[in-house]
């Protein structure tokens, strides 16, 4: 059978549970090894730094995911509009989807790391990066994490969204998971024997910004290499796209950018909370913080990886097979995150004492 019409099977015949795990387990596992390397700059930096070191990548963590909202604006919207019009069978609109998707993610993250760039010591003084210890080695962290690599770190996620829009999960999971084990890699590679001692902070970042750009040029071979055969409706050349497809993609968008952005402005509010009684409390926070995000990324990537099944199921008319996708991936949400709680529990100081 043609790849694309075993796609499409997916969508509309296969068992609902399948079609669920098929596109919801790898997007689990990729969000799983993105924690894991969200985790692997503090790890590596409190092997050999101090705790204004650690304090540093913590701090600037929120504004790094800030990243990650814009990719939700652009590619949460666009899949949702893709999915959709894939199921009303309208490549028209999914390929002016995928285009302002790519395009306005690749505007927003640029002017974003202008921003932090023109406002940087204001910005890391917000963010709980006030104390002299800490503000020289976050400055320079958000520099090459948000100024130098923002634009392909905020690509590679909007990506691996538009991969997922045409039931491509496994690829999208493939590159996210890419840039994430190249960051655990890179991490001791520069942080213990490329770059002198005291320069932790700023090896760990390069690694950040280095193992994003590979996995962003993996997406974009992928894309062309699957353009070559004419197995997707998605384009990443620039085109006028209506005004309805642009305001769907914002509109569906806007809540998971929402929620992705409060959530880190919550996290900014308790590192300024914590600065008052020292770094060392802002580093056990920040530790704290990167194992937290544990249940919350695998809850995310159940509802990412299920939402083009969602959305192709109801542009369609299958009202009763979108509800049991709804069913399925809400109640493996519910178990995953559960069980996550349970082991922070029983297990909160030894996942700790790993860090330091």
């Amino acid at each position: 059978m043609d790849k694309s019409l075993k796609r499409e099977s997916l969508f509309s015949s296969a068992p609902v549970w399948k079609a669920v795990a098929h596109l919801a387990l790898p997007t689990i596992v990729s969000q799983v090894i993105l924690v894991l390397y969200n985790m692997a700059d503090t790890f590596f930096i409190g092997q050999n730094g101090t705790d204004a070191m650690i304090t540093a990548a913590a701090v600037c963590m929120p504004a790094f995911m800030i990243l990650s909202a814009v990719s939700n604006l652009f590619g949460i919207g666009a899949v949702g509009v893709i999915s959709r019009a894939n199921g009303a069978g309208n490549p028209e609109k999914a390929r002016e989807a995928s285009s302002f998707a790519f395009w306005g993610c690749f505007a927003a993250s640029a002017l974003y790391g202008l921003l932090c760039l023109l406002f940087r010591d204001p910005y890391v003084n917000l963010l709980g990066g006030g104390s002299p210890l800490v503000h020289g080695f976050a400055a320079g962290y958000l520099f090459w994490t948000v100024t130098a690599g923002g634009i392909v770190t905020a690509e590679n996620t909007l990506m691996g969204h538009l991969m997922r829009a045409e039931g491509r999960s496994l690829a999208a999971s493939v590159g996210i998971s890419l840039g994430g084990v190249l960051n655990i890699l890179l991490d001791p590679l520069f942080i213990f024997v490329i770059f002198p001692h005291g320069q932790e902070v700023k090896a760990a970042a390069l690694a950040t910004l280095l193992s994003n750009l590979c996995a962003f040029l993996y997406f974009l071979i992928v894309h062309f290499v699957v353009k070559t055969r004419g197995e997707t409706r998605l384009t990443l050349k620039i085109r006028k796209a209506a005004r309805d497809t642009i305001r769907e993609v914002l509109t569906t968008g806007a809540p998971a950018c929402l929620m992705t952005f409060c959530e880190n402005l919550s996290y900014a509010i308790l590192d300024n909370l914590m600065a008052r009684n020292g770094v060392p409390a802002q580093a056990g926070i920040g530790v704290a913080k990167k194992i937290n995000m544990l249940a919350h990324c695998i809850v995310r990537g159940m509802s990412q990886g299920v939402l083009p099944l969602i959305g192709f199921t109801y542009s369609a008319g299958m009202r009763k097979r979108m509800r049991s996708a709804v069913r399925i991936s809400a109640g493996g949400s519910i178990v995953l995150a559960l069980l996550c709680t349970a082991v922070s529990f029983v297990f909160a100081m030894p996942l700790v004492r790993i860090f330091n």
